[in-house]
């Protein structure tokens, strides 16, 4: 069965709020020591990349509309196909700066688009 636009970005909030979980009082030391922290990281970046991979082929306006949402679709290929240039420090800063616009964005819109309902 199909998903649609919703689902994928239901996909991506949750897996927002899993890294928000999982890095609540890690320090940067931490994570780049912890290796199981730096995997359940990586992974939920991964579905929030290719979440809105989905939401891309769907629909192009609401991908554009969505801040640096390439970025984090070449970010995702990167963790999945290239992960020994990934750098732990880049990664952890990710998640303090653009995870808290993208989980923003993203409940705004699923928000507007329930109350459209």
């Amino acid at each position: 069965m199909a998903r649609d636009v919703s689902a994928y970005l239901q996909d991506v909030l949750e897996a927002c709020i899993a890294i928000e979980d999982v890095m609540s009082g890690v320090s940067v030391e931490e994570y780049r020591s912890k290796r199981a922290v730096r995997s359940a990281v990586e992974r939920e970046f991964i579905i929030i990349g290719e979440a809105l991979r989905r939401v891309s082929a769907l629909d192009e306006r609401l991908f554009r509309s969505i801040s640096n949402s390439r970025a984090i679709v070449d970010f995702r290929n990167m963790l999945a196909h290239d992960y020994g240039a990934v750098d732990d420090d880049a990664v952890f800063g990710l998640v303090y700066s653009d995870l808290i616009v993208l989980k923003a964005e993203v409940g705004e819109f699923l928000h507007d688009s329930h109350d459209a309902n």
